[in-house]
């Protein structure tokens, strides 16, 4: 199992470009739907844990699947696998970008990657939507938060608090309503 997680990790760690945001539906591509070693709504849970801790988010998440999987082994396992991808890859671009960054076809091949990188992030966020019950109806929360952070520069930190204020307000409303 420890060699299945090592590779499975390695495998999203080396193919995959754009960061975390990007990695999270290959990841769920992998743990959830191919391997079903964690069901979607744990998934969801994990994304949310592994977004609450510092650090590299597709670190988080592949430190808390090993875990999960087969405990403070599996963990370390996957969290070297889901590096040493990324960091072979620097390490080689450290080595040799410097050659090759004014050439005219590395630039076209970085200008024609992004897209694809933004399609990646935005995969993720629609599966995890449906997982969180997120219909169109309450999609106006999530879009109003993005805006709230993009435009006008609020503090993520002040909307996380108010959303935990609300919860246990609703909470607390709908106990004392029984």
């Amino acid at each position: 199992m420890l060699l299945r997680l090592f590779l499975t990790f390695s495998k999203i760690g080396a193919f995959t470009i754009g960061g975390g945001y990007a990695m999270l539906s290959v990841i769920e591509n992998e743990v959830v739907d191919r391997r079903k070693w964690i069901p979607r709504e744990d998934f969801l849970d994990l994304v949310v844990l592994a977004q609450t801790a510092p650090g590299i988010l597709a670190v988080n998440i592949s430190i808390l699947t090993g875990n999960k999987i087969a405990g403070r082994k599996g963990a370390i396992v996957s969290a070297f696998g889901a590096v040493l991808p990324s960091f072979i890859s620097i390490i080689l671009i450290a080595m040799f970008f410097t050659r090759f960054q004014d050439n005219v076809w590395v630039r076209k091949a970085f200008s024609a990657i992004r897209p694809a990188v933004i399609a990646l992030i935005a995969v993720p966020v629609f599966s995890l939507a449906k997982t969180a019950g997120i219909d169109w109806k309450k999609a106006f929360i999530p879009v109003a938060v993005a805006l709230l952070i993009w435009r006008l520069k609020v503090s993520p930190i002040y909307l996380i608090l108010l959303a935990i204020a609300y919860g246990i307000a609703a909470q607390c409303y709908k106990t004392h309503k029984r």
